[in-house]
């Protein structure tokens, strides 16, 4: 029977390149998005490399939207074995402009879909008795970053939300990871003109995700210069030096 994988986010970047990972592994993906035509060529990729799948056109800030669509892909034959609850968005927290519009738009995505995406798959975890669910968290959770401090908020909230649940839920055999990537080739960073030190290819990321997923790692930090170098300096660097180098 397929093992079954839930992706947030499939449309692009890291969740479309989980799409196909675990497509060429045979696996039944379902895929979550807001852009109808994006995700439906990456469930015809999908198809393409040996898997199947189905598609939910779904904005995760929609709670009902999102268990209606879970409750779907839990109903469809085979065991669920791993959620990647990976949608997420960046931006500025636009401090000059007089209102909270933007941070509660980063945050609602990115606190409110983690919880939408996993809350409604715990019980029927707990009852079929192992899992794995995995959360795309960031190097930014670990330094509140000047004008993106929403976004760093918020992974920092899902990280610690994760260490939360694994300690809660191990005794089931679920495994909970948080995944801490660098910079990422993806449509949140490719047009961006800042410095990306280390960045990766897409697909060698994912790589690194699953293996990191698959050994149920509570959090995985990556690439190793982001471990070892840059997470150090951005937690314990003065605010001078993060000003000065746009942390």
């Amino acid at each position: 029977m397929n093992k079954k994988v839930f992706i947030t986010g499939a449309s692009s970047g890291i969740g479309e390149y989980l799409a196909y990972a675990y497509a060429k592994n045979g696996c039944f993906v379902g895929l979550t998005a807001r852009r109808e035509e994006k995700l439906g060529a990456v469930l015809s990729q999908c198809k393409s490399l040996g898997g199947d799948g189905k598609n939910y056109i779904i904005d995760v800030q929609d709670a009902d939207a999102m268990q209606s669509a879970i409750d779907d892909f839990i109903s469809l034959p085979g065991d669920v074995d791993t959620i990647y609850a990976n949608a997420g968005v960046g931006g500025t927290d636009e401090l000059s402009s007089g209102s909270a519009t933007a941070m509660n738009h980063v945050l609602n995505i990115n606190i409110l879909g983690v919880t939408n995406t996993v809350m409604p798959f715990i019980p029927h975890l707990k009852a079929q008795h192992h899992g794995k669910i995995a959360v795309i968290s960031s190097v930014a959770s670990f330094r509140g970053l000047p004008h993106h401090a929403a976004y760093s908020g918020s992974k920092a909230a899902v990280r610690n939300m994760c260490q939360g649940w694994g300690t809660a839920l191990y005794r089931y055999n679920i495994s909970v990871s948080a995944i801490c990537p660098g910079f990422v080739s993806s449509e949140m960073t490719d047009d961006k003109d800042i410095t990306q030190p280390f960045k990766l290819d897409t697909d060698v990321a994912v790589q690194k995700i699953i293996r990191a997923v698959e050994k149920r790692k509570k959090v995985f930090i990556f690439p190793w210069q982001m471990r070892f170098l840059t997470v150090p300096l951005m937690r314990y660097a003065p605010d001078w030096l993060v000003r000065k180098f746009g942390m």
